[in-house]
């Protein structure tokens, strides 16, 4: 897959894995991440996927956590959260929001099998353990668009990698090397002032 990864996303990795930020980097992350894909949905489908965005998206922030647990590189762990998000998009024929086509499916999939099987997530069960509980919110599905999937967003060729292209414009693969120091603040959704409060409180 194709990513973006510039400051913004350094910053968002630190807030994630931190006490205070985190929650308000999340938040934001959910709203961003909801509105783009719904950007790419047919307007007439917009709103009744609107929950089930939210819930899913806000269980790939776990999932992102995880995979930096686990020692995955920063494009990695973020890959992992949009294929999953892809397989959803798949399994609802929502082919409009796929980032890679959907002959790509498996191999996304193959590419981290065993961060995949060891936490149950399938291309049928994109969030394995990490959907909340009671399951995500019902939104219809469009199946037909999977007999001539039509997905005007999505870049074909890159399943073999991840491929980042940083600020600079460069695309380099694996992502790209972790500034020493990276500001906090420049996360998505950060109150500079909770940033101060943390920091006296730590």
């Amino acid at each position: 897959m194709k990513l973006k990864q510039g400051v913004k996303h350094w910053a968002a990795k630190q807030s994630l894995t931190a006490p205070v930020v985190g929650e308000m980097v999340a938040d934001k992350l959910v709203d961003i991440h909801t509105d783009f894909f719904l950007d790419w949905a047919d307007e007439q489908r917009q709103e009744e996927r609107r929950e089930r965005l939210a819930a899913m998206f806000d269980a790939t922030m776990d999932t992102y956590v995880a995979a930096l647990q686990e020692g995955y590189p920063e494009a990695q762990a973020r890959e992992i959260t949009h294929a999953q998000a892809n397989f959803d998009f798949y399994n609802h024929g929502w082919t409009e929001m796929m980032e890679f086509p959907v002959e790509e499916v498996e191999a996304h999939y193959d590419r981290y099998a065993d961060f995949f099987e060891s936490h149950g997530i399938t291309i049928d069960d994109p969030l394995g353990e990490f959907a909340p509980e009671g399951g995500l919110p019902d939104a219809p599905s469009t199946p037909e668009k999977l007999d001539d999937p039509d997905h005007p967003h999505a870049i074909g060729g890159f399943a073999d990698d991840v491929y980042v292209e940083t600020d600079d414009g460069e695309v380099v693969i694996g992502g790209g090397q972790e500034p020493e120091e990276v500001d906090v603040e420049a996360a998505p959704g950060v109150d500079p002032d909770a940033v101060d409060d943390a920091e006296v409180e730590g």
